[in-house]
């Protein structure tokens, strides 16, 4: 086993510490199994040489009798390891898969900006999967069949060292074999992973973006892609069925040669008359050397096995040993924020080299309505960002209440912060779950008090169950005006310090635009809040508008003091639009 793979096994076990009994039991069980495995064959000779060839009836009944409790411990000792070793698995990868979700609900947005969903759920679920199977199948009865081989060697040797060399002189071609198997089937192992982990993000990606698919008319040129995809994910298994192929015949030849050689051999020698052969021993030969080459062989199909739970393994630990975290540096719990906010020369890329905020420098005042208003990748909707800590600043420093934002505990900062965004995500789930979020603390009474507030209680309750109506995946059955009426009473409910309004009411009906407008002067008052928008009508009586291009504050003020600036950026942008919306 390479060094990598053992850090990996390394890796793996330390998830085993905790079920350190368990380990105990199975080790016990793999002892066991060794043991009465081989001596069933010695038993045989005993039976053959002792009581068939004196006709001893009396000590034959006895000595099956015993052969059949040692049968009976055998097949007990075999399923308390089954279950032992699988039970030991599945509750290994079920820690593993926890502390693999736990990261990534950590891990900065980044990540997931450029690692494809389908990947993730493929370390998610089937590769964790078959990290059980090293356990299953694979290390556990690797240790049991090595162990059974050396008894079973001992015992042979023990019997008839002269049929014992002829065994020993075949094996080394079988372990070469094995050897030249293994190498090839680790290629072919991770080349499936790779592609199981394509397949899986291209069918995720394309049922997510269904409608894209069918509106374009791309359902001919996706499913030619598919079958491109499904071809080489093809291509990689058929490698694997082709290797197995070519192994399990020459095994099986080498076995079957073997037996030959020593029944030929020890035929010889009992007609001689060479009193060191028995005829009981043919007997037990013919059962060990099957005890002694199944092994050997079925070691290599379990050694691809825990290979292919490896080659799992360091793709999940791939993952677990990324340093990819938001900096938890924080030790101080926000207080309830005044909602004063300050950033002071604030710099931000995405990228190396290619900044999306540069240099911003602004004061917003506690209960203010902040507008920011810019073209489409102006970093609008950055600053949200960075606001609630979703990425963490290059330099400078943004402060809420005096106080650096990177102070705080990020959950204690989250809490004080709500956004909604434009694109509403809403689990497949009821509107009261997707409004509470599992929240126990809020009760559906506060909720439709709430709803009532902002004026939304009468579209809930006319949907079929009213807060009970199960949305679907992704909000699917709602329309996006409501979608986002939901978004907003879950930020209401969540009585936050700081409102950020993400393009929240773009894009949405007159009859939901109406609703919203009512709800975002309810939510907004008395806190403060940012409201994001390209549509300049929706944010006219905000207390300070920012102008944004390529990064960089270019103006503010309020509406009427930016009409009033000739050629200024903002009043450029209003008589487009305002032009825009009279041409129509």
């Amino acid at each position: 086993m390479t060094p990598n793979k053992t850090s990996t096994l390394k890796k793996v076990m330390q998830y085993a510490q905790p079920y350190k009994d368990k380990m105990f039991w199975v080790v016990l069980t793999v002892i066991t199994l060794a043991v009465f495995g081989a001596i069933r064959p010695y038993m045989v000779k005993n039976v053959v040489d002792v009581y068939i060839a004196k006709a001893d009836l009396g000590g034959l009944s006895i000595y099956v009798a015993l052969m059949a409790l040692v049968l009976i411990l055998e097949v007990s000792s075999q399923f308390f390891f089954t279950y032992i070793a699988s039970w030991l698995g599945q509750n290994i990868i079920k820690d593993i898969r926890t502390n693999l979700f736990d990261k990534m609900l950590k891990f900065r947005l980044s990540y997931f900006d450029n690692e494809p969903v389908g990947k993730l759920i493929t370390r998610n679920v089937s590769d964790i999967e078959n990290i059980a199977s090293i356990f299953s199948q694979g290390l556990f009865m690797i240790v049991g069949d090595v162990l059974k081989m050396l008894v079973v060697l001992g015992i042979m040797t023990w019997m008839n060292w002269k049929l014992t060399i002829i065994v020993i002189v075949a094996m080394p071609v079988l372990l070469y074999a094995t050897r030249i198997f293994q190498k090839h089937m680790k290629v072919a192992f991770e080349e499936v992973r790779l592609q199981v982990a394509n397949l899986n993000t291209f069918i995720q990606e394309r049922l997510t973006g269904m409608k894209i698919v069918q509106l374009f008319n791309r359902e001919q040129i996706e499913y030619e892609n598919f079958k491109k995809i499904n071809q080489k994910h093809n291509d990689a298994w058929q490698k694997n069925i082709l290797y197995n192929s070519i192994f399990f015949p020459i095994a099986d030849i080498v076995s079957a040669v073997t037996l030959g050689c020593v029944i030929i051999y020890g035929g010889f020698t009992i007609v001689q008359g060479d009193n060191l052969t028995t005829t009981g021993d043919l007997f037990g030969y013919t059962m060990m050397i099957s005890m002694l080459f199944n092994p050997l062989r079925q070691i290599a199909d379990k050694f691809n096995v825990m290979q292919m739970g490896i080659v799992a393994a360091d793709r999940v630990f791939e993952i677990l040993d990324r340093d990819d975290l938001i900096q938890e540096e924080g030790k101080i719990t926000a207080p309830d924020f005044k909602g004063a906010i300050d950033f002071k020369n604030v710099d931000f890329s995405y990228s190396n080299g290619k900044k999306v905020i540069n240099s911003i420098n602004l004061n917003i005042k506690a209960g203010q309505t902040v507008a920011f208003v810019g073209a489409s990748g102006a970093g609008k909707s950055t600053i949200a960002n960075l606001l609630s800590r979703f990425y963490d600043i290059e330099s400078g420093e943004i402060l809420i209440d005096g106080m650096n934002i990177n102070d705080f505990t990020l959950n204690s900062l989250r809490d004080q912060i709500a956004v909604v965004l434009q694109d509403v995500f809403l689990f497949s789930d009821s509107i009261l779950n997707n409004i509470i979020l599992d929240n126990s603390n809020i009760t559906k009474e506060e909720v439709i008090t709430a709803a009532k507030e902002i004026g939304i209680n009468d579209f809930i309750e006319k949907l079929p169950g009213g807060y009970d109506y199960n949305v679907k995946e992704r909000g699917v059955m709602l329309s996006s005006g409501q979608r986002q009426l939901i978004a907003f009473l879950r930020a209401y409910m969540s009585n936050p310090s700081i409102l950020i309004l993400d393009e929240a009411t773009s894009s949405i009906d007159t009859y939901s635009e109406e609703l919203l407008q009512k709800a975002v002067e309810i939510i907004t008052k008395d806190r403060t809040s940012i409201i994001i928008a390209h549509r300049l009508a929706t944010i006219v009586n905000a207390d300070l508008i920012v102008v944004m291009d390529h990064g960089r504050i270019v103006e503010t003020g309020t509406h009427a003091q930016l009409l009033t600036k000739e050629s200024g950026a903002y009043k450029n942008l209003y008589e487009s639009q305002y032009a825009s919306v009279s041409a129509n």
